[in-house]
């Protein structure tokens, strides 16, 4: 469903315009049905790739798919569902009128539109607050409100970059819920997170990449079947890949 072909990717950064590697050769595979977490410290490359993927930036070399699709291809946006991980929406809308607007954009009809935007409202617990202002919700409820605009279309392949930022932990346990039921439904979940006991609880498979570099990807529980965890197994990765700078 998702496949990454040796794709690279430079950024120039600082008044010098130092060149920096944000991706090297990145090849990955992702079958229809996994929920793949995507691991790394912080300026390793993920929203990188989750970019190129989304076709908001483009590879240096290299080509993403999804679907066997190139991701250049504006029907890819069809079947696919995107949470950022700071979603920024207009904060005079309500949350009914995100999804409306989401809905039309994708082409639903408008039944289609409201049957779905009820049963996304109650599932991420916003029903009694969708017709207020978006610049009244916390954080976590501009959150929630932004992964139901990227399931409003009922996609094939849903993309979250730290879907988990910013949720208490009841938050988190409903964002779980929904990653696993869309498991159940046949669903592809590609997503980031540096909460690592989430991905152990939700990923049938991880990838860890430092540097711009995939070291390591494998099924979780193949990665703790000698008593691991997945903190143990990240942490001799960045520590393998010789990081010394956090960025």
């Amino acid at each position: 469903m998702i496949n990454f072909v040796s794709v690279s990717k430079e950024f120039k950064e600082g008044v010098t315009a130092r060149k920096v590697k944000a991706l090297e050769t990145l090849s990955l595979d992702i079958k229809q049905g996994e929920i793949f977490g995507f691991l790394g410290p912080n300026g390793a490359g993920k929203s990188t790739a989750i970019k190129i993927l989304l076709n908001l930036i483009f590879p240096d070399s290299g080509k993403a798919t999804i679907k066997d699709t190139d991701v250049g291809d504006k029907n890819v946006r069809r079947f696919v569902g995107y949470l950022p991980e700071n979603p920024y929406f207009y904060d005079y809308l309500t949350a009914e009128e995100l999804l409306w607007f989401g809905g039309k954009a994708s082409g639903m009809a408008k039944n289609d539109i409201m049957e779905r935007s009820n049963l996304l409202l109650n599932k991420v617990q916003l029903l009694e607050a969708r017709r207020r202002p978006l610049r009244t919700y916390s954080k976590g409820m501009v959150q929630r409100a932004g992964l139901a605009l990227a399931l409003i279309h009922n996609p094939e392949v849903v993309i979250l970059d730290e879907p988990m930022s910013g949720l208490d932990p009841i938050g988190r346990k409903m964002v779980g819920d929904i990653i696993l039921e869309l498991k159940g439904d046949g669903k592809t979940v590609f997503f980031s997170s540096h909460i690592l006991s989430d991905v152990e609880r939700f990923c049938d498979k991880v990838g860890i990449i430092v540097g711009g570099k995939l070291r390591l990807t494998d099924g979780v529980d193949n990665l703790l079947k000698d008593g691991d965890t997945l903190e143990k197994v990240f942490l001799r990765e960045v520590n393998a890949a010789g990081l010394t700078e956090v960025r």
